[in-house]
């Protein structure tokens, strides 16, 4: 948002989920091409979700509605392996982790950008992730 800051953009999102709104649909999209997966979490869903995802190593970004964890490998055939896995996946899905690699560690941040934010979506794929790294 420009000129609103991180601030404002969280105040919007709370504001947005307390009054019940729906996800905002990308410029372009329309409510039809959006997955059931990418709908927001209810608070009770919500508060679950994250317990299970912080209890394996998610935790939640506090400048964003996202999660985020840190993976680390033996060496970069396994760190890339797992990307790779992860890759088709979130191809599979339609739904692309931020992630950044050195040698053996991965970093992934989720969040449904057209969503402004944490969504059942972010949770499937945080699962699918850590079934991915265990099987490495």
């Amino acid at each position: 948002m420009p000129g609103g800051g991180a601030g404002l953009r969280l105040a919007l999102l709370g504001a947005r989920r307390a009054a019940g709104a729906a996800p905002r649909i990308a410029a372009g999209g329309s409510r039809a091409a959006m997955s059931s997966q990418s709908h927001w979490l209810t608070t009770e869903e919500r508060n679950q979700v994250l317990l299970d995802l912080k209890a394996s190593g998610w935790s939640e970004l506090g400048e964003r509605d996202a999660i985020y964890k840190e993976f680390n490998f033996k060496n970069f055939n396994q760190a890339f392996g797992f990307m790779t896995r992860v890759a088709l996946q979130a191809e599979k899905m339609n739904h692309h982790p931020e992630w950044f690699n050195v040698y053996s560690k991965v970093q992934i941040t989720l969040i449904s950008h057209d969503c402004g934010g944490l969504t059942k979506r972010d949770v499937k794929l945080a699962q699918f992730i850590d079934k991915a790294a265990v099987s490495v």
